[in-house]
Protein backbone atom coordinates (compact mmCIF):
# COMPACT_ATOMS: atom_id res chain seq x y z
CA UNK A 1 0.00 0.00 0.00
CA UNK A 2 1.43 3.21 -1.14
CA UNK A 3 1.52 6.95 0.64
CA UNK A 4 -2.18 7.05 1.57
CA UNK A 5 -2.22 11.00 1.58
CA UNK A 6 -0.07 13.80 0.68
CA UNK A 7 -0.33 16.94 3.44
CA UNK A 8 1.03 20.69 2.18
CA UNK A 9 0.90 23.69 4.51
CA UNK A 10 2.19 27.22 3.76
CA UNK A 11 2.38 30.22 6.03
CA UNK A 12 5.26 32.92 7.62
CA UNK A 13 7.37 31.62 4.38
CA UNK A 14 7.80 28.03 5.83
CA UNK A 15 6.18 24.38 4.66
CA UNK A 16 4.60 21.67 6.45
CA UNK A 17 5.23 18.59 4.37
CA UNK A 18 2.59 15.78 5.74
CA UNK A 19 2.51 11.82 4.28
CA UNK A 20 -0.29 9.40 5.47
CA UNK A 21 0.55 5.96 6.33
CA UNK A 22 -1.10 3.06 8.04
CA UNK A 23 -3.66 0.28 7.40
CA UNK A 24 -7.49 0.41 7.41
CA UNK A 25 -9.59 1.75 10.29
CA UNK A 26 -10.66 -0.82 12.41
CA UNK A 27 -12.56 1.14 14.67
CA UNK A 28 -9.70 3.22 15.76
CA UNK A 29 -7.44 5.58 13.31
CA UNK A 30 -4.63 3.36 12.29
CA UNK A 31 -3.49 5.81 10.20
CA UNK A 32 -0.72 7.82 10.68
CA UNK A 33 0.79 11.58 9.33
CA UNK A 34 4.18 12.03 9.33
CA UNK A 35 5.21 16.35 9.56
CA UNK A 36 7.91 17.70 8.65
CA UNK A 37 8.95 21.25 8.71
CA UNK A 38 12.12 22.21 6.16
CA UNK A 39 14.99 19.13 7.48
CA UNK A 40 12.98 18.48 10.85
CA UNK A 41 11.00 15.71 11.50
CA UNK A 42 7.99 14.93 13.85
CA UNK A 43 7.30 11.36 14.37
CA UNK A 44 8.21 8.68 12.52
CA UNK A 45 5.57 6.47 11.71
CA UNK A 46 4.58 2.90 12.46
CA UNK A 47 7.53 0.27 12.41
CA UNK A 48 5.71 -2.08 9.81
CA UNK A 49 4.55 1.14 7.83
CA UNK A 50 8.36 1.54 7.05
CA UNK A 51 8.80 1.17 3.80
CA UNK A 52 6.36 3.42 2.56
CA UNK A 53 7.39 5.84 5.15
CA UNK A 54 11.03 5.88 4.06
CA UNK A 55 9.57 6.89 0.52
CA UNK A 56 8.65 10.32 2.23
CA UNK A 57 11.29 10.52 4.54
CA UNK A 58 13.97 10.25 2.37
CA UNK A 59 12.78 12.54 -0.46
CA UNK A 60 15.20 15.42 1.45
CA UNK A 61 17.56 15.49 4.05
CA UNK A 62 16.54 14.94 7.89
CA UNK A 63 19.09 17.07 10.00
CA UNK A 64 16.51 16.56 13.64
CA UNK A 65 13.84 14.59 14.42
CA UNK A 66 11.31 15.41 17.40
CA UNK A 67 9.76 12.31 19.03
CA UNK A 68 6.44 13.34 20.35
CA UNK A 69 6.24 9.89 22.79
CA UNK A 70 7.11 6.47 22.60
CA UNK A 71 3.90 4.95 21.34
CA UNK A 72 4.47 2.37 18.46
CA UNK A 73 3.00 4.60 15.74
CA UNK A 74 5.38 7.53 16.73
CA UNK A 75 8.35 6.27 17.04
CA UNK A 76 8.90 3.23 15.82
CA UNK A 77 11.16 4.05 13.10
CA UNK A 78 13.30 6.22 15.35
CA UNK A 79 16.46 3.83 14.99
CA UNK A 80 16.36 3.77 11.22
CA UNK A 81 16.36 7.05 10.68
CA UNK A 82 18.58 7.72 13.33
CA UNK A 83 20.37 5.26 11.27
CA UNK A 84 19.81 6.58 7.57
CA UNK A 85 20.51 10.16 8.45
CA UNK A 86 23.48 9.31 10.91
CA UNK A 87 21.53 11.99 14.08
CA UNK A 88 20.37 11.34 17.25
CA UNK A 89 16.42 12.46 17.94
CA UNK A 90 15.51 14.17 20.77
CA UNK A 91 12.27 13.13 23.01
CA UNK A 92 11.01 13.25 26.09
CA UNK A 93 13.46 12.46 29.05
CA UNK A 94 10.01 10.37 30.68
CA UNK A 95 9.95 8.48 27.21
CA UNK A 96 13.90 7.33 27.36
CA UNK A 97 13.96 4.09 29.02
CA UNK A 98 11.16 2.48 27.08
CA UNK A 99 12.56 3.96 23.74
CA UNK A 100 16.36 2.25 24.70
CA UNK A 101 15.40 -0.59 26.22
CA UNK A 102 11.95 -1.23 24.69
CA UNK A 103 8.78 -2.66 25.82
CA UNK A 104 6.10 -5.51 26.16
CA UNK A 105 3.49 -4.45 22.98
CA UNK A 106 -0.20 -5.69 23.56
CA UNK A 107 -0.74 -7.97 20.38
CA UNK A 108 -3.12 -5.87 18.91
CA UNK A 109 -0.92 -3.01 18.62
CA UNK A 110 1.60 -4.87 17.41
CA UNK A 111 -0.56 -6.19 14.80
CA UNK A 112 -1.65 -2.86 14.00
CA UNK A 113 1.47 -0.91 14.30
CA UNK A 114 4.44 -3.83 14.33
CA UNK A 115 7.00 -3.53 17.15
CA UNK A 116 9.45 -0.30 17.24
CA UNK A 117 12.83 -1.14 17.34
CA UNK A 118 15.36 0.21 20.35
CA UNK A 119 16.59 3.26 20.01
CA UNK A 120 20.64 3.24 20.69
CA UNK A 121 20.98 6.66 20.82
CA UNK A 122 18.52 10.21 21.66
CA UNK A 123 18.52 13.43 23.39
CA UNK A 124 15.87 14.88 25.95
CA UNK A 125 14.00 17.52 24.25
CA UNK A 126 15.41 20.98 25.67
CA UNK A 127 13.44 23.64 26.69
CA UNK A 128 13.34 25.32 23.33
CA UNK A 129 13.78 23.88 19.46
CA UNK A 130 14.52 25.93 16.71
CA UNK A 131 13.71 25.73 13.20
CA UNK A 132 16.13 26.46 10.17
CA UNK A 133 15.29 30.18 9.84
CA UNK A 134 15.78 30.60 13.95
CA UNK A 135 12.47 30.59 14.85
CA UNK A 136 11.64 28.89 18.06
CA UNK A 137 9.51 25.64 18.80
CA UNK A 138 8.58 25.31 22.51
CA UNK A 139 7.83 21.75 24.13
CA UNK A 140 5.15 21.31 25.42
CA UNK A 141 4.64 17.92 28.17
CA UNK A 142 0.89 17.26 28.06
CA UNK A 143 0.61 13.80 29.91
CA UNK A 144 -3.03 11.91 29.78
CA UNK A 145 -2.91 10.08 26.96
CA UNK A 146 1.05 9.02 27.78
CA UNK A 147 3.20 10.58 30.75
CA UNK A 148 5.87 11.24 28.30
CA UNK A 149 3.52 12.87 25.06
CA UNK A 150 5.06 16.13 24.24
CA UNK A 151 3.31 18.88 21.88
CA UNK A 152 5.43 21.33 19.86
CA UNK A 153 4.42 25.08 19.69
CA UNK A 154 5.73 27.56 17.22
CA UNK A 155 4.93 31.14 18.66
CA UNK A 156 5.93 33.03 15.92
CA UNK A 157 3.98 31.38 13.44
CA UNK A 158 0.87 30.46 15.82
CA UNK A 159 1.27 26.54 15.00
CA UNK A 160 0.40 23.44 17.49
CA UNK A 161 1.74 19.96 16.57
CA UNK A 162 -0.23 18.22 18.84
CA UNK A 163 1.14 14.48 19.07
CA UNK A 164 -1.99 12.50 20.17
CA UNK A 165 -3.47 15.03 22.50
CA UNK A 166 -6.02 15.89 20.24
CA UNK A 167 -7.15 13.22 18.10
CA UNK A 168 -10.93 14.03 17.26
CA UNK A 169 -13.71 16.75 18.86
CA UNK A 170 -15.20 13.74 20.92
CA UNK A 171 -13.47 10.55 22.22
CA UNK A 172 -15.45 7.62 22.45
CA UNK A 173 -12.71 4.92 22.90
CA UNK A 174 -9.87 4.85 25.63
CA UNK A 175 -6.61 2.80 26.52
CA UNK A 176 -6.79 1.55 29.81
CA UNK A 177 -3.38 3.10 30.51
CA UNK A 178 -5.11 6.59 29.58
CA UNK A 179 -5.61 9.13 32.68
CA UNK A 180 -9.09 11.21 31.60
CA UNK A 181 -8.14 13.51 34.29
CA UNK A 182 -4.33 14.44 33.57
CA UNK A 183 -4.90 14.15 29.68
CA UNK A 184 -7.86 17.26 30.81
CA UNK A 185 -5.14 19.20 32.40
CA UNK A 186 -3.25 19.02 29.60
CA UNK A 187 -5.92 20.10 27.10
CA UNK A 188 -6.09 23.05 29.67
CA UNK A 189 -2.62 24.02 29.73
CA UNK A 190 -2.06 23.67 25.52
CA UNK A 191 -4.86 26.48 25.66
CA UNK A 192 -2.79 28.80 27.15
CA UNK A 193 -0.79 28.95 24.38
CA UNK A 194 -1.74 31.58 21.34
CA UNK A 195 -1.96 28.98 18.51
CA UNK A 196 -4.27 28.95 15.45
CA UNK A 197 -3.47 25.48 13.74
CA UNK A 198 -3.09 22.11 15.14
CA UNK A 199 -1.45 19.73 12.98
CA UNK A 200 -2.61 16.05 14.39
CA UNK A 201 -0.97 12.99 13.09
CA UNK A 202 -4.27 11.01 13.08
CA UNK A 203 -6.93 14.04 11.79
CA UNK A 204 -5.01 15.68 10.01
CA UNK A 205 -4.16 19.57 9.90
CA UNK A 206 -7.14 21.80 11.56
CA UNK A 207 -6.64 25.80 10.68
CA UNK A 208 -9.16 26.34 13.47
CA UNK A 209 -6.51 24.14 15.66
CA UNK A 210 -7.30 26.07 18.82
CA UNK A 211 -11.22 26.11 18.67
CA UNK A 212 -10.96 22.55 17.92
CA UNK A 213 -9.46 21.53 20.96
CA UNK A 214 -11.34 23.70 22.93
CA UNK A 215 -14.60 22.25 22.21
CA UNK A 216 -12.66 18.70 22.70
CA UNK A 217 -12.50 19.47 26.41
CA UNK A 218 -16.08 21.08 26.42
CA UNK A 219 -17.17 17.55 25.21
CA UNK A 220 -14.86 15.91 27.53
CA UNK A 221 -16.44 17.51 30.38
CA UNK A 222 -20.17 16.70 29.38
CA UNK A 223 -19.29 13.04 29.16
CA UNK A 224 -17.83 13.37 32.94
CA UNK A 225 -20.68 15.16 33.77
CA UNK A 226 -23.27 12.65 32.48
CA UNK A 227 -21.91 9.46 33.63
CA UNK A 228 -21.06 11.11 37.15
CA UNK A 229 -25.08 12.24 37.11
CA UNK A 230 -25.95 8.19 35.94
CA UNK A 231 -23.50 6.66 38.83
CA UNK A 232 -25.04 9.16 41.18
CA UNK A 233 -28.69 7.38 40.41
CA UNK A 234 -26.98 4.26 41.24
CA UNK A 235 -26.26 2.84 37.35
CA UNK A 236 -23.44 0.28 37.40
CA UNK A 237 -20.36 0.67 34.93
CA UNK A 238 -22.07 -1.15 32.06
CA UNK A 239 -25.19 0.19 32.00
CA UNK A 240 -23.53 3.43 32.16
CA UNK A 241 -21.23 2.56 28.88
CA UNK A 242 -24.15 1.04 27.55
CA UNK A 243 -26.42 4.16 27.74
CA UNK A 244 -23.93 6.67 26.93
CA UNK A 245 -22.13 5.10 24.03
CA UNK A 246 -23.69 2.24 22.73
CA UNK A 247 -22.36 -0.97 22.72
CA UNK A 248 -19.06 -2.39 22.66
CA UNK A 249 -17.05 -2.00 18.90
CA UNK A 250 -14.90 -4.80 18.02
CA UNK A 251 -11.56 -3.05 19.16
CA UNK A 252 -12.60 -3.68 22.76
CA UNK A 253 -12.84 -8.04 21.92
CA UNK A 254 -9.60 -7.09 19.15
CA UNK A 255 -7.55 -5.81 21.91
CA UNK A 256 -8.70 -7.42 25.12
CA UNK A 257 -10.18 -4.74 26.35
CA UNK A 258 -7.39 -2.42 26.50
CA UNK A 259 -9.22 0.05 24.31
CA UNK A 260 -12.83 0.35 25.29
CA UNK A 261 -15.40 2.82 25.56
CA UNK A 262 -15.93 1.49 29.06
CA UNK A 263 -12.41 2.46 29.73
CA UNK A 264 -13.70 5.88 29.02
CA UNK A 265 -16.49 6.04 31.11
CA UNK A 266 -14.43 4.41 34.31
CA UNK A 267 -12.01 7.70 33.57
CA UNK A 268 -14.93 9.89 33.36
CA UNK A 269 -15.94 8.75 36.68
CA UNK A 270 -13.15 9.62 38.49
CA UNK A 271 -12.61 13.23 36.95
CA UNK A 272 -12.95 15.96 39.55
CA UNK A 273 -14.90 18.46 37.57
CA UNK A 274 -14.32 21.39 39.94
CA UNK A 275 -11.38 22.38 37.82
CA UNK A 276 -13.08 22.71 34.59
CA UNK A 277 -16.24 24.23 35.59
Amino acid sequence: MPIRKRYQYEGHGLLVEGAKVGRLNMGINTNFIIYRIGSRLIDTGPANQWKFAKQFITEKPVSELWITHHHEDHSGNAQRISELFDIVPFAPIQAADKLKNGYKTPFFQSLIWGKPQKLKRMQPLPEQLELEDGSPVIPVHTPGHAKDLTCFYLPKQKWFFSGDLYLAKTLKLMRSDENLELLMQSIKKALQYDFEVLFCPHKGIEEDGYNCLSEKLSNLVKICQDAQAHQQQGKSLEDITLEMLGPKEPVDKLSGGNISKENLIREALKVDLSQFT
